[in-house]
């Protein structure tokens, strides 16, 4: 106890001759500092619970808030003092409620029910949350807690109150971006969101969440701006495009399905910019394979990328399409649509599944006309 952050006699002494607030607060910390050591006894460890008890009755907030400041991390803090600290003012109380690990479920429910923003932001942004606890505080339907919830990592959130904060929120920044951004989202929860947050947003949940094939097709098609207008596009976007590609690829996310129907959807760069990635060769390269006049260049990419041999004629059909389309120098969605399932049709015969040819078709339907009308 001779150190300057534990009570000595000359604290004692001082305390004695002058119990001003500064004078009390240094002790109550010192007092809290000594609570830590393995040295004390089990009487001397009493007589510092019950110093603890008479400190948190003192009128001055800073003497409390001194108490709180120490003893938020000390997991053997009498449960009653624990209690009292975390139903103080928001000065006290908050650094406590967020630290201490003596509060229990039924406290911190307990605090939820009964506090206002400053301690619920607090429950909402501890180490751990349960479920239970991070339910209530979703069901608060305040946005400032909600976000700080929804950011927090350590909180454990069911699909149920998931749910309830799409309900609640899908629409609002503050919380759809750290909700988007989570590590873990189920399937479900990232396939409602992803409908109501912003094109980056989108991108990144598609490229670090597990969707459903068609809703990834979805999201990339929206994400490239129907792919069909970017026949002509060229190297316009190229960077952003590597980009997302590298995201997909590191996420797991570049399946072959997904590569395939955007180049059927007419997005070139993507399916060129997937495939170099995949094989691991520059995106130039991957250009000169693709579009090889002879039939080994596509294939022997195909191959290098592992991706299923029965695509490779539906490929070859779908890069017809777009080169006719770019020699012609048009952008008609209608031609491009009715061409495209014609080939597509005709390359596929027995050898496509029904679901991937089903939802090709179904998309080339819905190809936006020039005047934006659905075709």
């Amino acid at each position: 106890m001779a150190d300057n952050k534990t009570l000595s006699s000359a604290d004692v002494a001082k305390l004695l001759q002058d119990p001003n607030t500064d004078n009390r607060a240094d002790a109550a910390a010192k007092v809290a500092a000594t609570f830590s050591s393995s040295e004390l006894s089990e009487g001397e460890r009493a007589i510092a619970e019950d110093i603890f008890r008479v400190m948190l009755k003192d009128a001055a907030v800073r003497v409390r808030a001194a108490l709180s400041e120490s003893l938020k991390e000390n997991p053997d803090v009498p449960h009653d003092v624990a209690a009292t600290l975390a139903r103080d003012v928001d000065e006290v109380a908050l650094p406590f409620i967020e630290s201490s690990s003596v509060l229990t479920d039924e406290d911190l429910l307990a605090i939820v029910q009964s506090s206002g923003e400053g301690a619920q932001k607090a429950v909402a942004s501890r180490a751990t949350v349960s479920a239970s606890v991070a339910d209530a505080l979703a069901r608060t339907d305040n946005e400032n807690v909600v976000a700080t919830l929804v950011a927090n990592e350590g909180a454990q959130i069911s699909e149920a109150t998931y749910g309830h904060v799409i309900d609640k929120f899908g629409s609002n920044e503050k919380v759809n971006a750290p909700l988007a951004q989570r590590g873990e989202l189920p399937i479900g929860v990232a396939e409602r969101l992803v409908t109501l947050v912003s094109e980056k947003l989108r991108e990144h949940i598609m490229s670090h969440h597990e969707i459903s094939a068609s809703m990834a097709s979805d999201l990339l098609l929206e994400s490239r701006e129907k792919a069909t207008v970017s026949l002509l596009e060229g190297g316009q976007q190229a960077q952003n495009v590597l980009q997302l590609v590298d995201q997909l690829y590191k996420n797991k996310r570049l399946t072959s399905t997904l590569v395939l129907r955007a180049l059927i959807m007419g997005d070139t760069t993507f399916f060129e910019a997937a495939l170099a990635r995949i094989v691991g060769i520059p995106a130039a390269n991957a250009y000169q394979l693709v579009h090889d006049k002879g039939d080994m260049g596509l294939k022997r990419l195909f191959e290098a990328a592992k991706m299923p041999i029965q695509f490779l004629p539906v490929a070859r059909a779908a890069l017809e399409v777009a080169d006719e389309m770019v020699a012609t120098g048009g952008d008609d969605r209608e031609r491009f649509k009715q061409l495209m399932i014609e080939r597509v049709l005709t390359a596929v015969e027995d050898s496509w599944d029904t679901e991937n040819l089903d939802y090709l078709i179904g998309k080339l339907h819905k190809i936006e006309s020039p005047t934006g009308a659905v075709a």
